[in-house]
């Protein structure tokens, strides 16, 4: 999301800040859905809880779920979680935020990451109407479509998942990982990613363009961000409900898509296999290597739960589990 944001700004011609103001969108769910979504979360590992401590002879993780973005309510969580947190011999994130600031630093002399450099545009790639029906969604963020015609499509993409109001606010990603960055760096804790920022473009650039842009198209309509889906994934979040916030996008997801149950599936199912099962799979490697210390692992909560989530993986790897206050 910080990622995103700023090359949004970068992108974008900044305008006046604009608060995000939606509603949680749970409350509108029909005793069906509601059903639904108990059903999703009754056999699921790990649902609830934001900060998890897991504890293997003198080695202690504190893991807490982060959001990439800004909400108010977050200072009184730092403020509960610093005197426990500040004690750690170390911080681990996605991707730290020097690292993640050299590589903006470098993204605004070349952009060439995100852009499609040879071969076909995206209007070249895709049926007229689609490209018209996403061209409207880039208007609303400022985005002209020539411009988003050269985009990578998993880029766009992203880009449509970001609300207009969250580019217009230049502190919509200081989000929980942010702060505990600045944590880290009042106490002069090391920080360490447990990601390198072009291994996650590669990891999303390794399908061939054309199934990129036709995922796109299927996709783009159900993964379309509003202030309401927003302030929804807020709330949960802050509820610590993690497992709720996924399942609730999932049963949004198709319904809004239009998509059959079969597609939608296949589609979901690749979504999560590259942005959550196998990047869980990658920082594991880094995480059972850590040794006699006491450590901080600050990731996205949706890494949290799951049979694929790391605490699951770190119970099966012999480690005990703890849920601690947040």
């Amino acid at each position: 999301m910080r990622f995103l944001i700023f090359l949004a700004c970068l992108l974008v011609p900044f305008s006046a800040q604009a608060a995000c103001e939606g509603r949680d969108l749970r409350s509108d769910l029909s005793p069906e859905a509601q059903a639904d979504l108990q059903q999703a979360l009754a056999d699921f590992p790990y649902p609830e809880g934001n900060h998890w401590i897991a504890t293997k002879g003198d080695t202690v993780l504190h893991l807490i779920g982060t959001l990439h973005t800004n909400d108010p309510r977050m200072d009184a969580v730092t403020e509960r979680l610093e005197p426990t947190l500040s004690q750690a011999d170390a911080f681990y994130f996605e991707v730290t935020q020097d690292e993640m600031t050299a590589f903006e630093q470098e993204l605004a002399k070349d952009l060439s990451p995100v852009l499609i450099t040879s071969g076909p545009t995206l209007i070249e790639l895709m049926p007229e109407e689609d490209w018209a029906a996403l061209s409207s969604g880039l208007a609303e963020r400022g985005i002209p479509s020539w411009m988003a015609a050269k985009m990578r499509p998993w880029f766009l993409s992203m880009m449509l998942g970001v609300p207009p109001c969250m580019t217009e606010n230049p502190e919509a990603s200081y989000g929980m990982d942010a702060r505990l960055t600045d944590m880290a760096e009042a106490h002069d804790i090391p920080q360490y990613s447990l990601e390198q920022i072009n291994d996650l473009m590669a990891m999303f650039d390794q399908h061939p363009i054309e199934k990129q842009v036709q995922s796109l198209i299927r996709m783009a309509s159900a993964f379309e961000s509003s202030e309401d889906q927003l302030a929804t994934m807020v709330n949960a979040y802050l509820e610590e409900k993690h497992a709720e916030i996924i399942q609730f996008a999932r049963l949004q997801g198709l319904e809004t898509s239009g998509l059959s149950q079969e597609v939608f599936d296949e589609e979901w199912s690749s979504f999560e296999q590259q942005l959550l099962v196998g990047r869980n799979n990658n920082w594991m490697q880094h995480i059972l290597a850590i040794q006699d210390q006491t450590v901080v692992i600050a990731v996205g909560a949706g890494h949290l739960g799951d049979d694929h989530g790391l605490l699951n993986q770190l119970e099966q790897a012999g480690y005990t589990l703890k849920r601690a206050a947040f």
